[in-house]
């Protein structure tokens, strides 16, 4: 059987992983300070997230969106099967200039998708297939090492094949993401929502927010890697 048997009781190729998980705790701490420190400072246009939402949807021409509030922190997205745009806790009724601009973010997508932005479409349509991929990945995987002939070799092969339409997926998201952001703050500056003086400051949190999705994506690539190494690594001892 094979697994721990190619480097002895340690695998050099989990320093790949580990510098991923770190990638993603740093992000994931990163963006709470921020949004935690620029929660304490009240919008001069004293709108809420919810209200900023509404505002900014209609003068966009957009009237099927529904603006919810859901439970939990910095859980915010937008859902387009059901056009909604969901807002945590911590945004929805929130006066602050970070919640505006995480609720501005979320109104980028909802424009994204009125204007049928290409790397959303994209990201959309491989939906399905990352999250299958995602789901088979692993089991063929470990399925594979477990044989020494061709049929493990091919189990794994397609166990990388479905992990990598997941990190296409990840990769997708980077432009999406960043692109909402480029629109929610030109969109604040437009509105006079937020002043001069308040824009570097949400700028800042959706750079935080922004860097989450960058750790997530390398992540996905030092993983992907590390099974590369590995599938060659058992195919030098075949």
């Amino acid at each position: 059987m094979y697994g721990y048997g190619y480097y002895g009781w340690w695998d050099p190729t989990y320093y790949l992983v580990l510098i991923g998980v770190v990638l993603c705790l740093f992000a994931s701490a990163r963006v709470k300070g921020v949004f935690r420190k620029y929660s304490r400072y009240r919008s001069m246009s004293n709108v809420t997230g919810a209200q900023a939402a509404e505002r900014i949807l209609r003068q966009a021409g957009i009237y099927d969106v529904a603006v919810r509030q859901i439970p939990g922190n910095l859980t915010d997205h937008y859902d387009p099967r059901h056009k909604t745009l969901n807002l945590s806790d911590s945004v929805y009724g929130s006066t602050s200039v970070a919640a505006v601009g995480v609720a501005a973010h979320e109104c980028g997508h909802a424009i994204q998708h009125q204007q049928a932005y290409a790397p959303l479409t994209l990201r959309s349509s491989i939906v399905p297939v990352a999250n299958i991929g995602s789901t088979l990945a692993w089991p063929l995987i470990a399925i594979g090492f477990i044989f020494k002939s061709n049929t493990g070799t091919l189990l794994i092969n397609l166990g990388i094949l479905c992990f990598s339409f997941a990190v296409l997926f990840q990769l997708v998201t980077l432009p999406v993401e960043f692109n909402a952001s480029g629109r929610a703050l030109r969109i604040l500056e437009d509105t006079g929502m937020l002043s001069s003086q308040e824009l570097p400051m949400t700028r800042k949190v959706l750079r935080a927010a922004a860097l989450t999705y960058v750790a997530s994506a390398a992540a996905s690539i030092l993983q992907l890697l590390r099974l590369l190494f590995l599938a060659g690594g058992r195919n030098g001892r075949d």
